[in-house]
């Protein structure tokens, strides 16, 4: 089998849609997604049905969900529609391995997402560390030593 026979079949059994990235990233929707950006295998962008956009020079490691999507309250009988909210990574932010972004988040530019981190639906200002489960946010970590280096 050649390999554009393969990659045919591979999208059309898995779904997943060819991307710049890694065949093994999954793309839903069409977020907007920068210049020299980095998303590393079994990652998730999932824009389905809202907007998600992630800004120039990000790196998401493998094993990322970034999802905008939440549909506990409609499984449980609560909400007739899957709950959508647009999510946003400034440009040059880096998310580490196995995080979770969750839909409402808007993350500022040079700011750094360590590995396991959950992020949640809520505005976080340029320069941060966001670190764990439930996440914390040291505002402006990165300011004076992103300054310095430039």
């Amino acid at each position: 089998m050649e390999k554009t026979e393969f990659k045919k079949l591979f999208t059309d059994l898995t779904n997943f849609k060819e991307n710049r990235f890694h065949p093994l990233v999954w793309i839903n929707g069409e977020p907007e997604i920068g210049q020299n950006v980095c998303i590393g295998f079994m990652s998730e962008v999932n824009a389905k049905g809202t907007q998600i956009s992630i800004g120039d020079n990000c790196d998401i490691a493998s094993f990322v969900a970034i999802n905008s999507a939440d549909s506990h309250r409609k499984c449980l009988g609560l909400a007739d529609d899957i709950d959508r909210k647009p999510i946003t990574l400034e440009h040059n932010v880096f998310v580490g391995s196995h995080c979770v972004i969750k839909g409402g988040a808007h993350i500022g530019h040079h700011s750094v997402v360590a590995a396991g981190t959950i992020v949640e639906g809520v505005a976080i200002p340029p320069y941060s560390l966001i670190i764990g489960n439930p996440m914390q946010v040291k505002a402006e970590y990165y300011k004076n030593k992103v300054t310095e280096a430039a």
